[in-house]
């Protein structure tokens, strides 16, 4: 069975940076995608970033793109979220999540994927 472990989350103070990971196993490389989403308070899960697990192709929700980079080594079963210049709206639960699709510009449709991970909490004070 996919599992995932996110892990890397805290509280920063805005500007600060966290890098999160996710540890995966239980599925072939080729074909596949982990995405990052994540979920504030009230509010709907909604997509940061995701990347093939077997290619460098990356996508990144508008809201973070420049601030965020997602990235894998695959050695380590492990793909990344470095966050820099976080700001108070970044604050949320960030999970990890599977699919069985390469990453396109599809990578941030909920439905498809299928193995989420437990989340891990950051908080992003002003």
């Amino acid at each position: 069975q996919v599992q995932l472990v996110e892990s890397g989350g805290g509280l920063v103070q805005a500007g600060g940076s966290l890098r999160l990971s996710c540890a995966f196993s239980g599925f072939t490389l080729d074909y596949n995608a982990i995405g990052w989403f994540r979920q504030a308070p009230g509010k709907e899960r909604e997509g940061v970033s995701c990347i093939s697990v077997s290619h460098d192709n990356t996508y990144y929700a508008d809201s973070v793109k420049g601030r965020f980079t997602i990235s894998r080594d695959n050695a380590k079963n492990t793909v990344y979220l470095q966050m820099n210049s976080l700001k108070p709206e970044d604050t949320a639960v960030y999970y990890c999540a599977f699919r069985f699709y390469p990453a396109s510009d599809t990578c941030f449709r909920i439905n498809q994927y299928e193995r989420w991970g437990q989340g891990t909490q950051v908080t992003v004070s002003s």
